[in-house]
């Protein structure tokens, strides 16, 4: 397939683009658990709160990071927990909270009710995200990877999802028509019409204005999907199409539901530290959050293989993942201390936009760290996400969380599933998974142990179906006996073999000569995040200049291929 749009003068813009349905959807999702179902202006402050620490940990991570061109962005492996800690009894909402004409936007009473909320999840993930940086810079990730195969990732993602699918089909079933149409868009475009290139008018340098292809549904598939459905809905509204009664079926498919949003949002906001108040912790929530930490780790260290593999580059080194991991962690932190309500992660959704477009250019995702930063602080664009109809984002939630479930399965290809250990591993921790917290959420008397804080943190444990799954992969993998080959680690590893030691350091060290011409210490040697010296201490070659172009299938590099001089 010949590659799309790949101008020499302007950065793609699919990458940011084709992660707005993620990151919009998380803070969509904690709105009902931290009473602001019927608080659109906040939601939109979190919006913007979340797009706002994405560009910040977006260029942490291209500069000091992995230094691969992947996106930040927040994470659903902290959902989960996150929504196991709100249910706890001591946090679940006030019934007057969840009637619409109760609630009063502007009262102290309800500011202190959901802000209480955030302020204990800004807490948690502050604290789990010291133990990312700590697993990361210390290099103990290697280490933890030497026990975590395929057989541990596999139900642990495919179980981040999907105990959500209770909350995807009641925001769908608001109006199954609106959200069957919303699917419908996102799957015809994604599959059906993913090989139709559109030619796209473009002005370059020598070329002037001329046309090339654009394969626009297979970048941008979810948001055209979402304005479409938008539109209609908006249409609908308009010509009173849908009830305008607000018990009546279908009302919350409506446009003028949260239409004053973009009215009360201010034009610029600018989100800062501590901004809901001084974070609380608590025991339970931290261990959740842990499982949520470790979940993000072992997914954000197949994105890495995966982007490097794209864009044509060598396998990451060892320091380069402890880096990697490290600056994850530092994000979290950033998002923790911003009061997104999340952490952040690698986003799986740029890795599979660098497959499409075949452009690795760190330019391009710098580009798209700095929009992402303009965008949390141009207050009305988190105001318009605010304001999707409900039965829109419930369509756009089952698709995501379908092909997130998806992609924990897919790393089951490295795995020998005819044998019977295996199926069992597996099949065993998934059903776990699902049966244990359904469980524990229905009879939550039942752990009673005599010690609160113990008490608490089973709840948030045993609730949050990632980590049931996870733990019960990772033990019986480990503990059943299996060969490498049988397990899938020797494939698994496979892919972690290095290649040329000069283009692993001028892709994956320093920029500007840190660590190979400044701060050269012998100290330095001794730190597992730090480049290796080669050569008797000297490079071969610096990291002055990096180009990271992927090849398409003739193992050609494209014409028009973007470059990044660091």
């Amino acid at each position: 397939m010949n590659s799309a749009i790949t101008s020499c003068e302007h950065p793609d813009p699919s990458h940011f683009l084709t992660a707005l349905g993620g990151l919009v959807a998380v803070p969509l999702i904690l709105a009902k658990d931290l009473c602001l179902q019927h608080d659109p202006l906040t939601q939109s402050y979190l919006i913007s709160n979340i797009f706002f620490v994405s560009g910040i940990c977006t260029l942490l991570q291209v500069f000091f990071g992995v230094r691969l061109p992947i996106l930040q962005g927040g994470t659903f492996a902290f959902v989960a927990p996150s929504l196991a800690m709100l249910s706890l009894p001591s946090w679940r909402c006030p019934e007057w909270t969840l009637n619409a004409s109760q609630v009063n936007i502007s009262s102290p009473e309800f500011t202190e009710e959901w802000q209480k909320r955030i302020r204990e999840l800004q807490g948690v993930i502050m604290v789990a995200s010291c133990v990312q940086m700590l697993v990361g810079f210390s290099g103990l990730i290697g280490f933890l990877m030497r026990f975590i195969g395929p057989l541990t990732i596999a139900p642990t993602i495919s179980l981040v999802a999907l105990p959500l699918f209770d909350s995807a089909g009641n925001d769908a079933g608001v109006h199954w028509g609106i959200s069957t149409m919303t699917i419908f868009l996102i799957v015809l475009f994604s599959q059906y019409l993913k090989n139709i290139a559109v030619p796209v008018p473009i002005y370059g340098r020598k070329e002037k204005c001329h046309t090339s292809k654009f394969y626009l549904f297979q970048v941008f598939p979810v948001l055209l999907g979402l304005c479409i459905s938008w539109f209609l809905c908006f249409v609908f509204t308009v010509t009173n199409t849908f009830p305008s009664a607000p018990t009546a079926y279908g009302y919350l498919a409506r446009t003028d539901t949260k239409g004053n949003v973009l009215s009360q949002a201010p034009w610029f906001r600018f989100p800062y530290p501590g901004q809901w108040g001084l974070p609380t912790i608590s025991l339970a929530g931290v261990f959740g959050i842990i499982a949520g930490v470790i979940s993000s780790m072992v997914e954000s260290v197949g994105d890495y293989y995966a982007c490097a593999r794209l864009v044509g580059a060598p396998p990451p080194p060892k320091h380069a993942i402890n880096r990697g991991i490290g600056i994850e962690g530092l994000g979290c932190l950033l998002a923790g201390a911003w009061g997104t309500g999340n952490g952040t992660t690698s986003y799986s959704e740029n890795v599979g936009a660098l497959g499409i477009t075949r452009v690795g250019s760190r330019m391009v995702i710098v580009a798209a760290g700095c929009v992402l930063l303009l965008m949390g602080v141009f207050g009305k664009i988190g105001a318009v996400f605010a304001t999707i109809p409900t039965p829109v984002i419930g369509g756009m939630y089952l698709v995501m969380f379908g092909v997130i479930s998806a992609v924990g399965i897919s790393n089951l290809q490295y795995v020998d599933m005819n044998s019977s250990r295996n199926i069992f591993v597996f099949g065993f921790s998934i059903y776990c998974g699902l049966a244990i917290p359904n469980w524990v959420n229905k009879n939550p008397d039942k752990l009673q142990t005599g010690i609160l804080q113990v008490d608490q943190v089973l709840q948030v444990l045993l609730t949050t179906g990632m980590f049931v799954g996870g733990f019960l992969g990772f033990l019986l993998d480990n503990t059943i006996p299996g060969s490498l080959e049988e397990r899938g680690l020797l494939s698994w590893n496979q892919i972690q073999e290095s290649e040329d030691t000069t283009k692993v350091s001028e892709i994956y060290n320093f920029p500007c000569g840190i660590g190979t011409k400044f701060c050269t210490s012998s100290c330095t040697r001794y730190l597992p995040f730090w480049p290796r010296l080669e050569h008797d201490g000297k490079e071969e070659m610096g990291v002055s200049q990096l180009t990271l172009v992927s090849q398409n299938s003739s193992g050609k590099r494209p014409k028009c291929a973007t470059e990044t001089r660091m």
